[in-house]
């Protein structure tokens, strides 16, 4: 769906044609669900890992496309500013052993990256917001050279007529204006892609929404942005102001934003999210080649690239994706992780996520029953602002009321078991998940998650006598020199 574009200009015939063709392939879409066999196949697993470029001061590098001509491995792409890079990793089937496979991939992906950057002095940091940013780096000028950022950062502008502002609180509250899109490069994260069968898809996509909350809460790895204290992953409320085309108006009706967490629970599968994202102005109106109803009736599989194209510019947090590829099917992006901070802090929150998911579809229709969606809506930015420390809504087990307010530390040791059971039903090898859910029952155990060490740190070389820009420098440096160790975070000293 980030697949890069050639054409910058569009007339207003394109850009009605455009949308046209968007309702178009809804229909298109809603006739291949009802085909069968359609999506069916075995379950797999997919993930996208953004990461940054630094220098050797710990400053970021905007040499994206120098390092990026250092290698041929084709699982690698530049991302919207210029000091950041994507790792595109190969899927692998879910059954048997996909923490092995994508813990190989990972590995190969950032060893051959680092390789490629020392060629131009630079470091790759695999983390959710660099904490060594500062304004000036996310200039206009900052923006990769590229026609779809070109065309994105336009028709964002020219929708919103006034420049972005950045509204945070925290310990350090953030307010500032920016006239173009690119402070979202400075939100850097793992997205996973998981396969789901058509008729499966609104109850997994609704344990997704459930598990996000608790998942994030012990993820999180972003609470310093611009040099001041936020949440505890900022990335989320950074990236949802970056990119948020609405008016003044419409923020006050409410009108959903291009970045969300949704508007209610899931009844009407896939096509029903569509649809909602279709609602959506569209940025990038190019036009393919293929009509997609005409291949359906020839009984051919539509490629749906305006529609694909169109998914690509609204971010929802979990976000449903058609692919062509392998017959066709459905996925759902999962895209709350952060980047970070090791290898193994990753495969654990990718462990914890996917087995909790798969362990809430049977529990779905009695657990939405008694959530609101405002309720699961409220937790995950919850989790987002307080972490560990967050209170989430959850639904009681054998009890009167429907609802309780649980500490997330108290939830989340409530999940463990259930995320083993869910990832063993799922298929997976216990040999395959058990060192990366324990290295996630250690994190909880510690509390010590990417953001709370990241923030004691920074309160240690502060308490010594540095300044914040060099002691967010010294905090960079031990960062990078514990995530190349490869030690899980809950061991990293202070």
């Amino acid at each position: 769906m980030g697949e890069d574009i050639q054409q910058e200009s569009f007339s207003r015939a394109e850009e009605q044609r455009f949308v046209e063709r968007l309702q178009i392939s809804l229909e298109a879409l809603r006739r291949l669900l009802e085909r069968p066999q359609f999506g069916a196949g075995a379950p797999s697993l997919g993930a996208e890992l953004e990461l940054v470029l630094v220098d050797a001061c710990g400053r970021p590098l905007p040499l994206n496309r120098a390092v990026l001509s250092e290698t041929v491995d084709p699982r690698f792409t530049v991302e919207l500013d210029r000091f950041n890079l994507e790792c595109n990793l190969r899927p692998t089937a879910l059954r048997g052993s996909p923490f092995a496979a994508l813990r190989a991939e990972l590995c190969g992906a950032l060893d051959e990256l680092e390789r490629a950057a020392a060629v131009h002095q630079g470091r790759i940091v695999p983390i959710g917001i660099l904490p060594t940013l500062e304004p000036g780096d996310l200039a206009p000028s900052a923006m990769t050279d590229s026609p779809r950022y070109r065309v994105l950062s336009a028709a964002l502008r020219r929708l919103r007529a006034r420049p972005f502002q950045f509204r945070i609180d925290g310990a350090e509250p953030l307010e500032l204006d920016a006239e173009d899109v690119t402070f979202e490069g400075a939100a850097t994260s793992l997205q996973v892609h998981l396969r789901v069968s058509p008729e499966e898809f609104s109850a997994a996509y609704n344990a997704a929404q459930l598990a996000s909350a608790p998942v994030l809460a012990y993820s999180a790895n972003s609470p310093i942005f611009l040099g001041r204290k936020l949440w505890h992953e900022t990335r989320i409320a950074l990236f949802k102001q970056a990119v948020d085309d609405r008016t003044a108006r419409e923020q006050r009706l409410r009108v959903p934003a291009r970045v969300a967490f949704g508007s209610r629970w899931l009844s009407g599968g896939a096509l029903e999210l569509f649809r909602e994202a279709n609602a959506h102005d569209v940025l990038l109106p190019v036009l393919a080649d293929q009509d997609p109803i005409a291949v359906l009736d020839a009984g051919g599989l539509p490629h749906l690239s305006e529609l694909r194209l169109h998914q690509g510019t609204v971010w929802t947090w979990n976000r449903p994706v058609y692919d062509p590829a392998d017959g066709g099917h459905l996925r759902i992006e999962l895209r709350m992780l952060p980047a970070g901070p090791s290898v193994g802090d990753m495969l654990a929150n990718v462990a914890f996520l996917l087995g909790l998911t798969h362990a809430l579809i049977p529990r779905v229709p009695s657990y939405v029953e008694k959530m609101p969606f405002e309720a699961a809506e409220a937790n995950f930015y919850r989790a987002a602002q307080h972490g560990p420390q967050a209170l989430l809504w959850w639904p009681a087990e054998g009890a009167a009321t429907e609802l309780e307010r649980v500490p997330a530390q108290q939830l989340v040791e409530r999940l463990l078991p259930l995320a083993r059971e869910g990832l063993l039903s799922m298929g997976v090898c216990e040999a395959d998940f058990s060192p990366w859910l324990e290295i996630f029952g250690q994190r909880w155990a510690s509390g010590r998650t990417g953001a709370r060490w990241q923030l004691e740190t920074l309160d240690r070389f502060e308490a010594s006598g540095l300044e914040r820009r060099a002691a967010l420098v010294a905090l960079l440096e031990c960062y990078l020199e514990q995530a190349a160790a490869g030690r899980p975070v809950h061991t990293w000293p202070t």
